[in-house]
């Protein structure tokens, strides 16, 4: 009993990161070594898998809602352009990701990939008919068959009927909900070793290692994208601010702010090391103190960019077109829904459902993309964050020495 109780003391002491890492080389070993046993180690992916199917809408339904009643209005301190800046960002963020998935179209290995619940829309007249049908579906409906499309729009509703009307008690009632269910989804979280180890070990024993092979394509377009938009985009943009050469600012943001929260994974963790970052730069504190915390909330790219990939590789694995128009609206919907991804672990990766649901693509062929995404997210996270954490700091350095360069002239 006491050496059981030791194990799972040093056992909690390991990094989650590590424990993924353990989980995946040994899924990998068990599954080649002896496919019967890596078929029934499945079992521990379906139930992590079937744990996140569970808690899902609820997540997006109750930390929407939470979002929009919490958000204080009348805000001074020159935050609009700031903001608006956030949203360029996160928007050309997902538009990278669409044309991305369009030019290196992915495919991945998925258990039962070919169950769709309903033939795929055939463009984009179908694609909106379909979107307002799901806005106007009944809200317990909604949650219940994972319409992620309905449970947005119920959520903002709601948020925003709490927040002009609901008293400060009953707002405070929602910010525990959201609270609770976050820390329902990082006890999930806590599985993924024990899911990850699962599921790779089953697909290794039925597909062999061609399904890891597409699993490093699907890495490499992310790290793709997000290092493009860390190095190309967002340089214009800023340039686009104060009309000179950004990339000075830019590295010294990637490389002051981006490889502390590479490592930490969390934009909420580097808040700190991105307010001492801003204050070095000399920018008001007035400014970056708001909009330091603001942007690990809604300042996303990274988000936008993995929902959006992973939204892309799950349509062409189910042999689904995306024309241009299609793929417009799923740069829209990835930049909203980006924005509620803070402050939840694999947040990004629960929010894929809701990507794909344009496409008609069934909740649990979404949710095994879901888990393909937690395989590959001991990198992909942490580039993710590395990208949202330090371009909070850019783009609040980036307004603040546009609104000098306005000043002066």
């Amino acid at each position: 009993m006491a050496f059981g109780k030791s194990l799972f003391h040093a056992i909690g002491r390991v990094s989650l990161v590590r424990q993924i890492a353990a989980g995946l080389a040994l899924g990998i070993v068990i599954g080649s070594v002896s496919p019967q046993l890596g078929l029934a180690a499945g079992l521990f992916g379906s139930l992590f898998v079937g744990a996140l199917k569970a808690v899902a809408p609820v997540l997006v339904f109750i930390l929407v809602a939470a979002t929009i009643a919490q958000h204080q209005k009348g805000n001074k301190a020159h935050i609009r352009p700031i903001i608006i800046l956030y949203l360029i960002g996160t928007f050309s963020a997902a538009l990278t990701a669409v044309i991305a998935g369009m030019v290196f179209p992915t495919h991945i290995v998925l258990a039962g990939a070919g169950d769709v619940s309903a033939a795929p829309p055939s463009g984009i007249v179908e694609v909106l008919k379909s979107l307002l049908m799901n806005l106007v579906a009944n809200p317990i409906n909604a949650i219940a068959n994972a319409n992620y499309i309905g449970i947005l729009a119920w959520a903002l509703v709601l948020g925003a009927a709490l927040r002009n009307h609901g008293s400060d008690v009953t707002r405070q009632v929602v910010a525990d909900l959201a609270e609770a269910v976050s820390t329902v989804v990082k006890w999930i979280i806590r599985f993924a070793p024990l899911g990850i180890f699962g599921l790779v070990s089953s697909t290794i024993a039925e597909t062999g290692f061609g399904a890891l092979a597409g699993y490093a394509k699907l890495l490499a377009v992310l790290l793709g994208c997000m290092a493009f938009i860390a190095l190309a985009v967002n340089p214009a943009i800023v340039w686009w601010k104060i009309r000179r050469n950004p990339y000075p600012l830019v590295f010294t943001c990637l490389r002051e702010s981006g490889v502390y929260a590479f490592f930490t994974r969390s934009s909420a963790a580097n808040i700190p090391v991105n307010m001492a970052l801003a204050k070095k730069l000399g920018l008001h504190e007035d400014t970056y103190s708001i909009s330091i915390p603001l942007g690990a909330t809604v300042n996303m790219g990274g988000a936008a960019i993995t929902i959006t990939v992973l939204a892309m590789a799950a349509a062409h694995t189910q042999g689904i077109q995306v024309d241009f128009a299609t793929a417009l609206l799923l740069s829209l919907v990835a930049t909203v829904s980006a924005c509620g991804a803070s402050g939840v672990a694999g947040g990004s990766l629960l929010l894929i459902p809701l990507a794909c649901s344009l496409f008609g693509i069934s909740n649990d062929v979404a949710m095994q993309v879901v888990a393909v995404g937690f395989i590959i997210g001991v990198i992909q996270d942490s580039a993710e964050t590395a990208l949202n954490s330090s371009t909070d700091v850019l783009f609040t350095a980036a307004a603040d020495l546009g609104r000098q360069r306005n000043r002066a002239e």
